[in-house]
């Protein structure tokens, strides 16, 4: 395990308090975590907000109390910090049962099961959560829940994830 300096301790303690508030759907702990002028962009799917009043309203509406599924799992790969940024890689799982809207903007749900490598950028300004953009496979994720036929595509539906995830943590 590394042993992080005071600086980079203070802005993983950040993020992991902004996600366990994004977990227990508590939309006023999760913005209490981000600076004035947020953004939230993720890349896939093309949802989020640029600015405060657009982030609430993103994680009030399309995030918070849908992102998790009962049995969702999350699997950190690995974490990296610097004095500006975090980047974590993760492997999640999880049963689709619930609309998703800031991944699967209109779709509901498929009872499918799902396994994805996501990785996120978080950039942290005076000791708050600047932004996140977050990147995940798209294509993979929807051929997972049988909304686009693979078949002659170059698309993995699990292999890379369940790859990564084998790694352990990086």
């Amino acid at each position: 395990m590394d042993v992080l300096s005071p600086s980079h301790q203070a802005i993983a303690d950040l993020f992991d308090a902004h996600m366990a508030a994004e977990m227990k759907g508590d939309l006023e702990g999760t913005m209490a975590t981000m600076d004035a002028d947020p953004h939230l962009i993720n890349m896939a799917s093309g949802t989020g907000g640029v600015g405060t009043a657009w982030v609430r309203d993103f994680y009030a509406h399309d995030l918070i109390g849908q992102f998790f599924p009962a049995d969702v799992e999350f699997i950190r790969i690995s974490r990296t910090i610097n004095d500006e940024r975090l980047v974590d890689e993760w492997v999640i799982r999880f049963t689709h049962d619930k609309v998703m809207t800031h991944l699967l903007s209109g779709v509901a749900p498929t009872g499918r099961r799902v396994e994805m490598a996501l990785a996120l950028v978080v950039g942290v300004r005076d000791g708050k959560v600047a932004y996140e953009h977050v990147y995940w496979d798209q294509a993979g994720l929807l051929a997972q829940l049988g909304l686009l036929d693979p078949t002659g595509l170059p698309i993995d539906t699990t292999t890379a994830a369940r790859l990564l995830a084998a790694t352990g943590k990086g």
